[in-house]
């Protein structure tokens, strides 16, 4: 990955858990009730760190860096982490995992819009692989219990979620460049859950919402899969963002394609076919066309 820190690589295997263990979480929880619960506890555990450390959550900053901050963790995360569970609950974790390729090529074309970096000609070529490779996985075989309207409709939701999680990162990239990561990690989170909450109690469905906030068997997954996902894997996937550049930093996120495919059949009995990993195959070679191009 060249100038990415390799202490960043941990990322693949705390993502590949985290994934396998929202999918598991799906089942029981919708997709908002999910999120809420993650941004809530995950504030939580961050806020936590952040005075432990001695670290001031509001710090002499500008006011744009909160700005941008609130922004991103509202579309990164209380959007894009619910369209990210739609999916996944739709598709399961190993279609979810191709799709969630669409990623790498939106943060090139947002950091070349927003931050002026550069756009080659084999990166443009990587995008269309990438694309191909999830058009090819529109034609596998849904999961058990799904139609193929489903499997359609889920992988939309997957490629809105990249979409706004590429935004969002873009956006908050300068700021983390310029400040402290758990501060600007935290603010973010908690930032999103001040927004996600009001949203959750104005719903008529709140009891539901805020009923995951009570122990219950599910927890099982549920807390894991915040831990890893929405604790560990966000520090380090923001760090990723901060220490390198937008565009070579995605790929961390992507060459757990594999993996995610595997322990999904392992795991969730999830279907292990020659169309997912030519699917896959291709989606990984464009991002590496992406990256390096």
């Amino acid at each position: 990955v060249g100038s990415v820190d390799p202490r960043f690589i941990e990322q693949l295997s705390v993502n590949e858990q985290a994934v396998i263990l929202l999918r598991r979480s799906g089942e029981t929880t919708t997709p908002f009730s999910l999120n809420l619960f993650r941004v809530g506890v995950s504030s939580a555990l961050l806020v936590s760190v952040l005075v432990a450390t001695g670290e001031p959550l509001l710090p002499d900053r500008p006011a744009s860096d909160y700005f941008w901050l609130v922004v991103s963790g509202i579309v990164g995360v209380a959007v894009s982490d619910t369209f990210f569970q739609m999916c996944l609950n739709r598709v399961g974790a190993g279609i979810n995992a191709i799709v969630d390729c669409l990623y790498s090529p939106f943060v090139v074309v947002f950091a070349f819009v927003l931050l002026v970096e550069e756009l080659s000609p084999l990166q443009l070529a990587g995008m269309v692989v990438v694309i191909a490779g999830v058009v090819i996985t529109s034609k596998a075989i849904p999961p058990a219990g799904a139609t193929r309207s489903d499997l359609l409709v889920g992988i939309m939701w997957g490629a809105l979620s990249m979409a706004t999680l590429a935004l969002a990162v873009v956006w908050a990239k300068p700021v983390l460049v310029g400040g402290s990561l758990l501060w600007a990690t935290t603010f973010r989170q908690v930032a999103t859950f001040a927004f996600m909450a009001p949203v959750a109690l104005a719903h008529p469905r709140r009891r539901e919402f805020w009923s995951v906030f009570r122990p219950r068997a599910d927890w099982r997954f549920m807390l894991p899969a915040t831990v890893l996902g929405s604790f560990v894997a966000l520090l380090l996937w923001l760090a990723g963002m901060k220490y390198t550049e937008a565009g070579s930093a995605a790929i961390i996120n992507q060459t757990s394609t594999v993996f995610i495919l595997v322990l999904a059949s392992v795991f969730l009995k999830e279907p292990f076919t020659a169309r997912r990993w030519a699917a896959a195959g291709l989606a990984i070679a464009g991002i590496l066309m992406v990256t390096f191009g």
